[in-house]
């Protein structure tokens, strides 16, 4: 799923290539992408894009007469920029933006349909959608601390919530919790205050790098190459390859449609947490600590 780095870059090329233009045409090649029935979706089509904006990992393209088009990309969906006469992508296709400089293409892989479009009238109506979640970035440490603390949970799970904190997945909550050395399953109220200043630092060090990094990848471009998985992470979707800072091997705990990845020795004093399927399947056989492991 696109995370908060990854939403930054979207909307920095789309401010630089929509600001002004009109949306002359919206064509939606699956009808169940539409979440929202008023204001009616044809009344979107005129209006000139006046600003883009981020809520959480939705991004939200502003037109005229306080219309909102919200579009959440979920675990598939994915944005494309086409120049106005090229043909669509397939079957992958949910929607097409017409404007006057080009298309922009939101498009989801699979089978499983969960991105979403909404249309709203007024700032209201757009507040509703938000999650709530706090922006790291421009959140001082007390703010941070409170909102680690509102709830006892682990911490991969607290890190992940959209109510607690925007624009954070399950692959920058692995390089955050990797980075300030803290367990993916450590509970949040057993935090320590230096636990919560390394967490804190941790989190808006790993946000501002990456975005840094999408953007100096994507350039002049509009980025195309948006992934969970990347070159240069530290743990996440690096199981059994070495940790980049002890060398022992990254581990992995499977869950639904998500998996969380860690480093034993960094971050939990070497114990191999267990995977609730493997675990019960090896049973008495299952490592306790990384040292089994070598």
């Amino acid at each position: 799923m696109p995370e908060l780095p990854d939403i930054v870059v979207y909307i920095e090329h789309l401010e630089a290539g929509l600001i002004g233009q009109r949306l002359d045409r919206m064509r939606l090649m699956n009808p169940f992408v539409l979440r929202s029935v008023t204001p009616p979706i044809a009344s979107a089509e005129g209006k000139k894009v006046v600003g883009v904006r981020r809520i959480g990992k939705r991004i939200v393209i502003a037109l005229e007469g306080r219309l909102f088009l919200v579009l959440h990309l979920m675990i598939a969906g994915r944005l494309r920029w086409l120049g106005a006469s090229a043909k669509l992508p397939g079957r992958i296709t949910l929607a097409a933006f017409e404007f006057p400089n080009g298309t922009l293409v939101f498009t989801e892989a699979g089978t499983k349909r969960r991105a979403s479009i909404h249309l709203v009238q007024g700032e209201a109506a757009l507040a509703a959608m938000d999650p709530g979640g706090l922006d790291v970035l421009v959140a001082g440490l007390q703010e941070f601390a409170g909102r680690v603390k509102r709830e006892n949970h682990t911490l991969k799970r607290a890190l992940t919530d959209p109510r607690l904190f925007s624009g954070i997945g399950n692959a920058y909550s692995d390089e955050i919790l990797h980075r300030a050395k803290l367990s993916p399953f450590a509970q949040t109220a057993s935090l320590s205050e230096e636990d919560v200043k390394r967490l804190y630092d941790a989190t808006r060090a790993i946000l501002a790098e990456w975005t840094e990094r999408l953007r100096r990848e994507a350039g002049a471009d509009f980025p195309e190459k948006v992934t969970a998985f990347r070159e240069g992470m530290a743990v996440h979707g690096r199981f059994r390859k070495p940790c980049p800072v002890c060398g022992s091997p990254v581990q992995r705990i499977v869950y639904a449609e998500n998996e969380t990845n860690y480093c034993a020795r960094c971050q939990t004093g070497g114990k191999v947490l267990a995977d609730r399927a493997l675990s019960r399947l090896l049973k008495a056989s299952w490592p306790r600590s990384i040292d089994e492991l070598e």
